[in-house]
């Protein structure tokens, strides 16, 4: 690993203030993007080895320096400070959906959430953390959303890909028949005869051959 490479890449990092691509490291420092790849590479496993509160990590296709995930509950203590501004149940209910079901357009997040989802859906545009990517080719051209790079910066991951998997995600099937009986009022299940009631005798069933009932004659 070159010494002038890696503390050159070091550098341009350390003031970026967003992930940077291998491309552009390549051409200002005149290297092959090859090398950069593999300098990164290499700076991330020293990091790791020297056990220091920061890595080196691609994220939405650049590099750059972040925080170590063990020391995530520090880190959270001093960027929440005196914070209030943070995203609603609802909003990241909102970006959850675009995220893993892109693209798709209002009309059909609303559908998947069953309430209106227009506030929600201005406030993650206003973010920066959705944007119009495409139109619907059908009836109306609507617009179809789709997540941002701010998104996958904000995430720490360098594409969609990386999310993780919804299936994990997804209660098995002991949890969803737990889930089912749990929610059963007392109407859904048959009653049970209470063994102190008195016994009452059915109705005799009416005669199969009973004919029309007497008519007084006039």
């Amino acid at each position: 690993m070159s010494t002038d490479t890696s503390r050159a890449i070091e550098a341009i990092l350390m003031v970026a203030e967003d992930p940077v691509d291998p491309q552009l490291l390549a051409q200002l420092l005149e290297v092959p993007a090859a090398t950069v790849e593999q300098v990164c590479r290499d700076l991330t496993a020293a990091y790791e080895v020297d056990g220091r509160g920061f890595q080196l990590s691609k994220v939405a296709g650049g590099y750059r320096f972040q925080s170590h995930p063990d020391l995530t509950a520090y880190v959270e203590r001093f960027v929440l400070e005196g914070q209030s501004s943070r995203l609603s149940a609802a909003a990241l209910e909102t970006l959850a959906i675009v995220a893993y079901k892109q693209p798709l357009s209002r009309a059909q997040i609303a559908a998947i959430r069953g309430v209106n989802v227009d506030g929600v859906v201005r406030t993650l545009q206003a973010r920066g953390y959705i944007e119009e990517i495409a139109r619907d080719p059908g009836p109306g051209q609507a617009v179809l959303l789709g997540t941002t790079r701010l998104f996958l910066e904000k995430l720490g991951v360098d594409s969609l890909d990386d999310l993780p998997p919804l299936g994990q995600f997804v209660p098995g099937a002991d949890i969803v028949e737990q889930l089912e009986h749990g929610l059963l009022v007392d109407g859904d299940a048959p009653a049970e005869p209470s063994p102190d009631a008195p016994y009452a005798p059915a109705p005799p069933p009416p005669a199969d051959d009973a004919g029309p009932p007497d008519v007084p004659e006039a």
